[in-house]
């Protein structure tokens, strides 16, 4: 059992390991830490910021003494709200951040990494460069400063087909048992000393030969059968999805149940001799028959394949025009200091009053309209003649195999396609990617007329071939927007709909969910449950046999907030 609460000392205690500057108790300091990037907001005793892995140990410790609940967070990226608190709890809550815990060690040649808490994708990206290597996702979480860890901890997905979802056997986390002790668990695969001190000063140095590593192949560091996995299109259920347990290994989907310290994970070599097609569509069908042909009989899998509908595409074009911008004038290097300064202005204007909280979003929509039209003419035209996009990026034979096969297929009765330039292919992946925003940007700037946004990110069957959503009028009715976008040949889809002001939000979520349940859908896909959704049996015992105590991250999933799993 946690020892009862010590409160009076905590802070102290806490601010003797990592120093008071780096202990935050002050409300309005707290705050860019304790509000979710989309969701999530509550409130602390106090907010951490260890500098090193011994002293995130030592805070560790302190919080099971004191008997207070432990929320980690690294980049704050999440769009469900779980690494930030939510409501209220039966004990104290101190929220850890390990953005400061920095390291990334290659193993073999940079065909493994190991990661620190603090790790980032884009610095992922920049270590495993020289040697020609790539992390599991690129463009997309990388942008917004997402961790690495983050994304293991949530079975994060990604743009790109052949990798999977993000996935693990090999990590280093610290558990609380049943009995409340802080335990440290090595299931890195790498000799590191005994005591846990050790291992962890020893880790974060990269402190160890290739003779202290394990290359077993008995744990794996990446999802290594989803390739196959994603291939069987006549199976009735997903390819992924956040609750499937034959994804749920230890710190692979822990959402913060258990203390990752540092993960080891597969990398994958880079992409070089690429082509990439634009396809276009007036009929549903005729991207199912693409989806299932190239799957089924195509040697090579796609690189990437994402869909977006021309309503997305349209407000992408508007209100994540400037995202695209600055991306392509500052490069990816210094977007995420962008995005971080932009949420911590955001969260500073959060108690401002009216239209003066939206004042970041209303500068860089501002910005955007400063600069001409910044897509393509043959993306304009096909946003013009046709309903369903697709943008499918081949590499090495596949490329071969994609144009041969589209010349065949193409032109039809309903849809063509075109081979991209370099500049095309950028600014296709750029706009798709700068959809995910475009709904919150609409809601800052028109929250008079908006009440809410409904995000679902949901995984359709892989025999699913009527895969476009129909909503009812009742529903239609009460929403401004509908915005269809997603990862196509992994049947994962982001669904954002921009509800009317004065529509019930939580009503209307409810109706659609009923809807996906009888489409046999999965959601979430790719976000985790976090404070939005309802974990379903599989996922909530994971997080129960992680943490039987319940001191790390309770009411994740909406599952028990008290000690011991109490309601």
């Amino acid at each position: 059992m946690p020892l009862k609460p010590q409160l009076p000392g905590v802070v102290d205690d806490l601010r003797a390991i990592v120093g008071s500057r780096s202990v935050i108790t002050k409300k309005s300091r707290a705050r860019r830490f304790t509000t979710g990037y989309r969701y999530g907001e509550g409130s602390v005793l106090a907010v951490v910021r260890p500098a090193n892995l011994v002293e995130l140990w030592r805070v560790l410790k302190a919080c099971v003494n004191a008997g207070v609940i432990v929320i980690i967070q690294s980049a704050n990226t999440g769009l469900t709200g779980g690494s930030t608190p939510d409501g209220s709890y039966d004990r104290e809550v101190v929220l850890i951040n390990t953005l400061r815990i920095k390291g990334i060690h290659p193993i073999d040649g940079g065909q493994q990494v190991l990661c620190m808490p603090g790790s980032t994708l884009f610095e992922l990206e920049s270590v495993l460069k020289p040697f020609d290597r790539e992390p599991h996702s690129v463009i997309g979480s990388s942008c917004i400063g997402a961790s690495v860890l983050g994304g293991v901890c949530n079975n994060s997905g990604g743009a790109l087909v052949q990798r999977g979802p993000a996935y693990t056997e090999l990590a280093l986390f610290a558990q609380v048992d049943a009995q409340g002790r802080l335990q440290l668990v090595n299931h890195l695969g790498i000799r590191l000393g005994d005591g846990p001190e050790e291992i962890l000063r020893r880790v974060e140095k990269g402190d160890f030969s290739s003779n202290d590593v394990s290359t077993d192949e008995v744990r794996h560091a990446s999802d290594h059968r989803y390739c196959e996995h994603v291939r069987q299109v006549e199976e009735p259920t997903p390819a992924r999805f956040n609750a499937d347990p034959s994804r749920l290994y230890e710190a692979s989907g822990s959402a913060g149940k258990v203390a990752v310290l540092a993960v080891r994970l597969d990398t994958f070599p880079a992409e070089t001799d690429t082509q990439t097609f634009y396809i276009g569509t007036n009929n549903t069908a005729e991207l199912a028959r693409i989806r299932r042909d190239i799957l089924k009989d195509f040697e090579c899998l796609p690189v990437a394949g994402e869909y977006m509908h021309r309503e997305a595409f349209d407000l992408a074009a508007r209100y994540g025009k400037d995202t695209v911008i600055a991306i392509e004038r500052l490069g990816t290097a210094r977007l995420p200091r962008l995005f971080g300064a932009k949420a911590r202005l955001d969260a500073w204007m959060r108690k401002a009053p009216g239209g003066l909280r939206h004042a970041s979003d209303s500068f860089m929509q501002a910005a955007g309209r400063c600069f001409g039209d910044h897509l393509p003419t043959r993306l304009r035209a096909f946003r013009d003649k046709f309903e369903h996009h697709l943008i499918l990026k081949m590499g090495g034979n596949g490329v071969a195999e994609a144009q041969a096969y589209l010349e065949r297929a193409f032109p039809s009765a309903d849809g063509d396609f075109f081979a991209c330039s370099q500049k095309e292919a950028a600014k296709a992946f750029l706009h798709r990617f700068a959809v995910a925003g475009a709904a919150i940007r609409y809601r800052a700037i028109h929250h008079r007329t908006v009440e809410d946004i409904i995000a679902l990110d949901i995984a359709l069957r892989r025999n699913d071939r009527d895969w476009f959503e129909m909503l009812p009028d009742s529903i239609t009715d009460k929403l401004v927007h509908k915005l269809y976008y997603g990862h196509f040949f992994c049947h994962v889809f982001h669904q954002d709909y921009i509800v009317r002001k004065g529509a019930d939000p939580l009503a209307l979520e409810r109706e659609m969910l009923e809807i996906l349940d009888r489409r046999g859908a999965e959601y979430p896909a790719e976000h985790n449950v976090g404070h939005l959704y309802a974990a379903k049996p599989d996922l909530a015992n994971h997080y129960r046999a992680l943490d039987p105590s319940n001191m790390f991250n309770p009411g994740i999933g909406g599952t028990a907030r008290g000690a011991n799993w109490k309601n």
